[in-house]
């Protein structure tokens, strides 16, 4: 069966994503460090979206191999200083997270 964007825009938790791809991961790395994994991803996947959002076959490519991408630099000891962290939080408000994709409308309110 094919994957499609609109499937991939109804995802939300990081397992989803790697079951989706069908990507082995390990559960406890995820579980510990899905928050991480999940900014790193939807950072990395911006441009993707924007440049190749009418080309859905090489852009569920760009996503998947995205993904990897961030799952190994966790999987080899990656881990974002505080500073990072705690500067994804501007005016008080979360921002850039997984949920709210520019072709879902932005749809979570971040």
């Amino acid at each position: 069966m094919e994957k499609s964007l609109d499937e991939f825009y109804e995802l939300t938790d990081a397992e989803d994503y790697f079951d989706f791809f069908d990507l082995e991961y390990d559960a406890r790395l995820v579980n510990v460090k899905r928050f991480h994994i999940l900014k790193e991803y939807g950072t990395l996947i911006k441009t993707g979206m924007q440049n190749l959002g009418d080309q859905e076959e090489r852009l569920l490519d760009f996503l998947k191999y995205s993904l990897l991408k961030v799952y190994g630099e966790f999987a080899n000891g990656y881990a974002p200083s505080a500073a990072d962290v705690w500067d994804m939080f501007k005016d008080g408000k979360l921002s850039g997270c997984m949920s709210c994709t520019p072709q879902a409308g932005n749809s979570c309110g971040c």
